[in-house]
């Protein structure tokens, strides 16, 4: 197990009928007007709309609103929403919605206290140390983004989908109702399960050595598992809505990533240029190369696939054969639950692999920790994902 430090300086409240404490709770800073960001406007079908905007004005907190965030979140809103921010004099973000809206927000309050253009950031131009305050009202379990400090934006200008991370973006209270999930499209659910399962195997495959915490990810991946497959039958089903959505935050909130190497994150620079240059669900993204990544790289350290092919899948097997019968077998789970996983069944044809290559590779000449992949090592694994 590697050196580690855990700390979490966001506050979550978690629970059926809590949203309506988000006033409150924003109060408590001293804080007078916010920014209220949200997406498409599911949010006021729902319910979750009224019932925040009920609690900020029981709480005597003014409020200004920028909505249309996409599901892969561009720089033009957050540009939009930042001159909103000076114009109106906010001193706080509140995102309202799933991942991008939060991740939005995050650049969002980043952005209003940095003179430059925010993309600075992205780009490894700028270093975030200051933000106003972040608060969360999650909508959709996938990202993790409600418990920690880092979010991805694209630029659609240049079509490069970059990440940022700060201690200063931490949302200082999150609030998770799951019946807000309720009436989520089974195609939501399945690819927040894709992605949360994928954060916590992006820790596990980096080449480090922790029981418990190989053990912790492993019950995750199932239970995450688990719960999709009741929630594809019944999405009210609250135990499992509950149980998915607390599983999605720990899988990125810093508890996977204790004892670990900072965990690999190739799967997640590859596919942000599938959802950059397509835009495709993240998700659906991740489905399709994270199989695909897993027999390019598992010889770089078999007995942590062998160990996933047995403790998730249950796989009775040993050596070479173990390990390609877990991939194999997560792959057909994915596919049963309805993901994607092949460029194909998103309508990629592999003559574009080259294109999409030369937009992961403008990340740097070489990126992984379990292997050092560099471009033709991408070209592969693009090449397994389009069979």
């Amino acid at each position: 197990m590697e050196n580690f430090v855990f700390h979490n300086p966001t506050k979550l409240i978690f629970g059926k009928g809590t949203i309506p404490k988000i006033g409150e709770e924003i109060k408590s800073f001293g804080i007078k007007k916010v920014l209220m960001l949200y997406g498409g406007g599911s949010i006021k079908k729902n319910g979750v709309y009224d019932q925040v905007v009920e609690s900020l004005k029981r709480n005597g907190i003014e409020w200004v609103e920028v909505s249309g965030v996409k599901p892969n979140p561009v720089l033009s809103k957050v540009h939009e929403a930042i001159e909103v921010c000076r114009k109106e004099n906010v001193e706080a973000v509140l995102g309202v919605g799933g991942g991008s809206v939060i991740d939005s927000a995050k650049a969002i309050a980043a952005g209003v206290l940095y003179e430059g253009d925010i993309w600075d950031a992205f780009a490894g131009k700028y270093k975030i140390s200051n933000a106003l305050p972040v608060f969360a009202i999650l909508t959709i379990s996938a990202t993790g983004t409600e418990m920690n400090g880092n979010a991805v934006v694209t630029n659609e200008k240049t079509q490069e989908k970059w990440a940022i991370s700060a201690k200063c973006l931490y949302p200082r209270v999150s609030i998770i109702d799951p019946t807000a999930q309720f009436s989520l499209p089974k195609e939501q659910t399945v690819y927040g399960a894709v992605d949360a399962i994928a954060h916590t195997l992006e820790y596990y495959f980096d080449g480090s050595d922790s029981d418990i915490q190989n053990q912790i990810s492993e019950s995750i991946i199932r239970s995450i598992m688990k719960s999709t497959e009741v929630l594809i039958d019944n999405p009210q089903d609250y135990e499992a809505r509950a149980n998915f959505a607390w599983c999605a935050t720990i899988a990125l909130n810093g508890l996977t990533a204790a004892g670990r190497k900072g965990g690999d994150w190739s799967c997640h620079k590859i596919e942000h240029s599938l959802s950059a240059l397509y835009d495709i669900a993240h998700g659906a993204g991740l489905a399709i190369v994270f199989p695909a990544w897993m027999r390019y790289v598992y010889k770089q350290k078999p007995q942590q696939f062998e160990r996933f092919a047995k403790h998730v899948f249950s796989i009775d097997a040993v050596g070479e054969e173990a390990i390609l019968k877990g991939i194999d077998a997560f792959k057909a789970w994915l596919r049963k639950v309805g993901a994607p996983v092949s460029l194909r069944d998103v309508g990629i044809p592999a003559q574009d692999i080259d294109r999409i290559v030369e937009n992961v590779m403008k990340q740097g000449p070489s990126f992984g920790v379990l292997k050092k992949l560099g471009k033709e090592d991408v070209k592969q694994i693009l090449l397994i994902a389009s069979q």
